[in-house]
């Protein structure tokens, strides 16, 4: 389409000698970036850290570009601008994951709350530190497939995509699209790789770490009609019926039930990555597949085609993530450590509000000066705690808030 290569603030042409497109320079400028680094040491669902078998929000997000490269280089996208979408997808979220994420939304209320995607559009497009005013001034594709949201925040909405102040990017980037909140199929793409990855890897890394077997719910029926009616109230639209369907191909799958009883030995560590890779391929074919067949497998990209998901896989993906969340997330939920997390950030706003702009980094301390109101001044300590890792956190919160008391 045009202008998709374009550029929110424009630069003078770069002969590099090698003839690289505009979608693989932004590719290059988010690998090199300081947020993407930090990834490594932001939770995926597990604490950062705490074991090298479990994943970060840094291998998360390389294996989403993976997936993502492949499904839509297969369609017709241009693979670099889907690789950017799955590799900056996450460069927005803070320590700690979705307890993090929750924890910095109540403190931000009086600036527009927070949400990791919108906190994606603000670091690319102006806190990372690139071109000034635009952040790694990435083209208008890549930011559009970084959308999984394309709306601000609406009353009672969870997810949204920008903040109030940001919109002048967000409509910058989404100037070229058809009106209303479709997503381009990058997008699309990106996000049920997504949903793909962090559901198929959120189970290995569950059962590798001792967290979930799948044994239970081989052997109980009652244990079965529980997830379903969990799923249902969380991740599907579907009926609980429709979910225990997919849910009996999924446990007689002989990839799945190799996987039970699993002991850490070389042999169940095979068997263990064989349902993750047989799972990811078959979940991302079946969607090449029907949207593909939808168009006559014309190669598609943009605004020319929505991705397709079969019902069935859908509803597994979505019972492999009621899985985690059931079997994993929530016992983990009620460890004191997630509580403390949450108190972690929320008095570290708290401290560096009544400190700015001392103790800020330079950055955003001059952020901070630069602020109009209140509302402005919150929104750039947010954006500092947002930015740290998780073992950053706690160092910053060892000698601000415990160190002052």
């Amino acid at each position: 389409m045009p202008g998709d290569a374009e550029r929110w603030v424009s630069e003078p042409g770069k002969d590099s000698g090698h003839g690289r497109t505009p979608y693989e320079r932004d590719r290059a400028r988010v690998l090199h970036s300081a947020g993407f680094r930090r990834l490594a040491a932001k939770t995926q669902v597990h604490t950062a850290g705490v074991d090298d078998f479990l994943r970060t929000r840094l291998t998360h997000s390389l294996e989403v570009a993976q997936i993502s490269r492949e499904m839509g280089g297969r369609l017709g996208c241009d693979p670099d601008v889907v690789d950017v979408a799955g590799l900056a997808h996450d460069i927005g979220h803070p320590p700690f994951g979705h307890n993090g994420e929750a924890a910095l939304d109540a403190v931000a209320q009086p600036c527009g709350g927070f949400e990791g995607n919108a906190q994606t559009l603000r670091v690319l497009t102006r806190l990372e530190a690139k071109v000034e005013g635009a952040g790694l001034n990435l083209t208008r594709a890549s930011l559009d497939a970084t959308g999984k949201y394309p709306w601000p925040r609406h009353p009672g909405s969870r997810k949204f995509g920008v903040y109030p102040d940001d919109l002048p990017a967000f409509h910058w980037v989404r100037e070229t699209a058809p009106p209303g909140a479709r997503r381009c199929l990058e997008a699309q793409v990106m996000d049920w790789a997504d949903d793909v990855a962090y559901s198929v890897h959120d189970i290995e890394d569950g059962i590798h770490g001792g967290y979930l077997s799948l044994r239970p719910l081989l052997h109980d029926a009652d244990e079965r009609a529980a997830l379903c009616a969990d799923v249902a109230a969380t991740y599907s639209d579907e009926p609980p019926d429709a979910l225990a369907e997919a849910l009996d191909l999924l446990l007689h799958d002989d990839v799945v039930t190799a996987t039970v009883g699993y002991d850490r030995t070389y042999r169940a560590q095979a068997a263990l990555k064989r349902m993750t890779s047989v799972l990811t391929g078959r979940f991302v074919a079946s969607a090449v597949g029907a949207t593909s067949s939808r168009h006559d497998s014309r190669p598609v990209r943009r605004y020319a085609a929505d991705l397709i998901v079969p019902r069935t896989v859908r509803n597994q993906c979505a019972l492999l993530k009621g899985m985690a969340l059931r079997y994993v997330m929530r016992a983990r939920a009620a460890e004191l450590w997630y509580e403390e997390q949450r108190e972690i950030l929320t008095t570290l706003v708290a401290e560096l509000c009544r400190r700015a702009p001392d103790h800020l980094d330079p950055m955003f301390a001059a952020m901070w000066q630069e602020a109009s109101d209140d509302a402005a001044r919150l929104r750039v300590v947010v954006d500092q705690v947002a930015s740290l890792t998780d073992p950053a956190a706690v160092a910053w919160h060892r000698t601000l808030v415990a160190g002052g008391r």
